[in-house]
């Protein structure tokens, strides 16, 4: 069968080494997989077909280092879950059983217990054999952090199996965002990460391991190994077994091009994700180590983990080059001359770091600032929600800029008309317009804080590259939120921001039990965490990789922030499980994105000519595909409109089956639905405010000879800075 596509040229900027122990793994593996039930007899496998794949050549690769022992154990893993993966295609996908695959997959946790292994059930087939054999073999060496990670990255990876077969029982094709999230849970390569802490040896330190640093390694290598992998593996899925989730089928039913094209645009994708690998790696890990105060120990194993998930990018991109598992014909698996025939250097060519890796890095870093622009372009917006805006909105105004000017946040970088303009009780009146009039002054003013917050930061320590103290006003204000006594806080305010936080906070939480005030503070953390994002990008005049952008957006732009008051109403009405699971994620997810893109293109004059600013979707996409504006704006709207489709697919199928998943009583069903008909208000709510504001119309923008030097901050680490900017009204 001829093949789809030509194979793109790949960006593989590390050598692929083989371990020595190969054929020690590929002999134990083959008799573990026939003890398991996993060969003759188990309707998946023969023999034939296991050492066709080889599993043990694609282990040697990507642990190259790790001694006989470990080599084994980690090969009878991938045996495992490339098993899994059939057996549950086979078994389930092919008849499309999705009751019958739930209850599979409800048995496995009880496969990996925390504690002894003494309870756990019977295995009923090789899956479950294997995974009790396996996980008995593998913690006792691992600590409990590692064990709780691994166990799951393990049930992520099989749950989500769910996902594909609800996809192929409704022939659906997922959108970009939602194949990438959705993509690293079923394909199984951040359970690849904790391999990888087994076999270097070198464990995550469990203080650093949710770190963005850290998240971001595990994250762009997850995406690196799955879209490799869709590339390799298009043949088999897509004209073979019917599968729908190949990234390679994703965009090109999204971008509407050819198959070739979306081959293309993927690889142009898993450079950016290697790309971004490396910067984080290079510019945020050794960062971490420094604030965190790592010991050298800490340090080497994370210098350890950095070099074995290196390893697995390079040994997976060889394997795939020689499995008989994949579409592979034509690539050349013999060393370049260019390295002196050194084994398992096929995957190294030094020619992939031009052309277009070097062409999509230097996009990335020669954007030219201030920029004309024009009027910002706007899509039509099809928002399917009714807007209703809350009575007490102009009463709300008033008291909201009363508010700002008592805290002091009229006196620098904005101004008392500015900030009526920019009315963000109107916002708030539309995000929740059954509010009091109480309910709805507080919303406007934590909207004022945030926004005040994130126009302040890149003025005053993003132009003068000041991190260091950034990061102190970080540490201040999280130490203003108290969450044992909220009123304490105030005591420790003194710049304007933490004044006017500190108030918010006592006023927010002083009725809440001591766990509401735990996950809201969390989600300020994560905000104001992620303007020291923003901070990094903008000193390295890098506009960010398109993954990156999209899930750090979310936080920039105070979604998790807006969204936690909202769950906290629900707080005791729905089981914790249920707002944590995976369609509620989902759901929330695609309601910030279609917010935040809403404020992309609206910003885009004020970001783009006005700000000199790096962080905007549509520059992002711009950037990415090397494309005009106009094109950019078509592809973001594009990019909403998918986004909008898919809240509305998750509210219409994937709720009712949450309720029966959960056997939700009446009672928390209205509960769940109010959350979702508040998630639809909010929608609205933003697009409103957006369509109203005196904040991104061009002519509410001074530009060219209007621009003006704002004062001088006074707020603490501001001392001795000039602030230019770019004024708004």
């Amino acid at each position: 069968m001829a093949q789809p596509f030509v194979l793109p040229d790949f960006y593989v900027p590390y050598p692929a080494r083989l371990n020595p122990h190969v054929e020690e793994a590929r002999r134990h593996t083959r008799e573990w997989a026939r003890g398991m039930g996993m060969l003759e007899g188990s309707g998946i496998w023969e023999e034939a077909d296991l050492d066709a794949h080889d599993y043990a050549l694609l282990c040697a690769y990507t642990h190259p280092d790790c001694d006989a022992e470990a080599l084994s154990l980690v090969t009878d893993w991938y045996v495992w879950v490339f098993f899994f993966d059939d057996h549950f295609l086979e078994v389930f996908k092919r008849s499309q059983d999705r009751e019958g695959g739930k209850a599979y997959l409800d048995r496995l946790p009880a496969f990996m217990p925390m504690g002894s292994t003494a309870g756990i059930p019977e295995p009923q087939n090789p899956v479950e054999a294997g995974l009790a054999d396996l996980w008995a073999r593998t913690v006792p060496s691992m600590s409990d952090g590692w064990r709780t990670r691994f166990a799951e990255s393990t049930a992520n990876l099989l749950n989500e199996s769910m996902w594909e077969l609800t996809n192929i029982n409704e022939g659906r094709i997922s959108n970009p965002v939602e194949y990438i999230e959705m993509r690293r849970k079923v394909g199984g390569a951040p359970w690849s990460a904790g391999l990888v802490e087994y076999a270097a040896g070198a464990e995550v330190p469990e203080a650093v391991a949710d770190s963005r640093p850290l998240r971001v390694l595990r994250d762009a290598f997850s995406d690196g190994v799955h879209l490799r992998n869709d590339l390799f593996s298009y043949q088999r899925e897509v004209e073979d077994e019917g599968e729908l989730s190949n990234g390679v089928l994703v965009l090109e039913t999204f971008l509407g091009c050819s198959t070739q094209e979306a081959a293309e645009a993927v690889n142009d994708l898993l450079t950016s994700r290697v790309q971004q690998f490396e910067n984080t790696a290079l510019t945020e890990v050794p960062g971490l180590c420094v604030e965190k105060g790592l010991t050298p120990v800490d340090c080497a194993a994370i210098a350890a983990y950095t070099k074995g998930l290196q390893d697995w990018q390079s040994g997976g991109h060889e394997w795939h080059m020689r499995s008989s598992r994949y579409m592979n014909e034509g690539v050349n698996t013999g060393p370049p001359s260019h390295v002196g025939g050194v084994l398992g250097t096929s995957a190294l060519d030094i020619t992939t770091l031009f052309g277009r890796p070097a062409a999509s890095r230097l996009r990335g870093r020669a954007h030219l600032p201030h920029q004309r622009v024009g009027p910002s372009l706007l899509p039509d917006f099809d928002l399917p929600f009714p807007l209703s805006i809350s009575p007490h909105h102009r009463d709300a105004l008033d008291k909201s800029v009363a508010w700002a000017d008592r805290m002091g946040l009229l006196g620098d970088i904005w101004d008392g008309p500015m900030l009526r303009g920019f009315d963000f009780a109107l916002c708030s009146a539309g995000l929740d317009p059954d509010a009091t009039a109480e309910e709805l002054e507080l919303s406007a003013e934590w909207l004022t804080w945030g926004t005040y917050g994130d126009d302040y930061y890149p003025l005053v320590f993003g132009r003068p590259r000041n991190l260091v103290g950034a990061k102190l006003c970080n540490e201040r204000l999280l130490a203003c939120m108290p969450v044992d006594e909220p009123a304490a806080g105030a005591a420790l305010a003194v710049s304007p921001m933490e004044r006017a936080l500190a108030d918010l906070w006592e006023r927010t939480t002083g009725p809440m039990e001591a766990g509401a005030r735990v996950k809201l503070r969390r989600a300020i953390e994560v905000m104001i965490e992620s303007w020291l994002w923003e901070l990094h990008n903008q000193a390295q005049h890098r506009v960010p990789d398109p993954v990156d952008y999209i899930e750090m957006r979310r936080l920039t732009f105070g979604s998790d922030l807006t969204m936690s008051l909202c769950r906290l109403r629900h707080e005791g009405e729905l089981p914790p499980e249920v707002l944590r699971s995976g369609t509620v994620r989902s759901l929330e997810n695609a309601a910030a994105d279609y917010a935040f893109l809403i404020n992309d293109l609206f910003s885009y004059q004020k970001e783009i000519e006005v700000e000199g600013e790096v962080h905007n979707a549509v520059l992002v996409v711009q950037t990415f595909f090397d494309c005009d504006y106009p094109t950019a704006v078509s592809i973001v709207d594009d990019l909403m409109r998918g986004r909008l489709r898919q809240f509305l697919h998750v509210k219409e199928r994937e709720l009712p089956l949450l309720y029966e998943d959960f056997a939700l009583d009446e009672d928390a069903r209205a509960a769940l639905d109010t959350y979702v008909h508040e998630l639809e208000d909010w929608l609205a709510g933003i697009l409103n405010w957006h369509r109203g504001v005196r904040r991104y119309k061009a002519e509410d923008l001074r530009t060219g000879a209007g621009t003006t030097l704002l004062k001088e901050p006074t707020g603490l680490g501001t001392s001795a800075m000039r602030v230019a900017a770019m004024l708004t009204r």
